[in-house]
């Protein structure tokens, strides 16, 4: 039976499939929860990691608490490509880490960042620039 989309309108992505030890999330002495992650999963992981609430979240993406609650509970979510944009700045991921099973987390905190940073002041890249500097020595 093939799986069917979620989000953005039909597109490439699919429900998430995301082993919980393969990438450091999870909860219990094992360190697993589940053998899968849902999109819904994915988000509370990381909105805990960033130590907010619902409402914080909510309120970071123009969202509602219920309506964040929904995305984090109801499987599968329907959220449009507008919220998981949202979504995914607030937690500091890429949208394609929250709808994509392949992608991992390390590689998306640092495209976010990349992002955030080419949006930077020249004079503050200079300076992030001199600061790495330091940590290669």
């Amino acid at each position: 039976m093939p799986t069917p989309n979620v989000g953005y309108g039909g597109s490439r992505f699919k429900p998430l499939v995301l082993s919980y030890s393969e990438h450091g999330m999870g909860r219990g002495s094992a360190g697993v929860v589940s053998d899968v992650a849902t999109f819904g999963e994915k988000i509370r992981e990381l909105r805990k990691k960033a130590g907010l609430t619902l409402d914080q979240l909510a309120e970071r993406t123009g969202s509602s608490k219920s309506y964040v609650w929904e995305l984090e509970n109801k499987n599968p979510p329907r959220p449009s490509a507008e919220k998981i944009d949202r979504i995914a700045k607030a937690l500091g991921v890429t949208a394609d880490y929250l709808m994509d099973s392949e992608a991992d987390l390390a590689t998306a905190e640092d495209e976010a960042f990349f992002r955030k940073y080419k949006g930077l002041d020249p004079s503050v890249k200079e300076q992030i620039r001199r600061i790495t500097e330091t940590f290669k020595r």
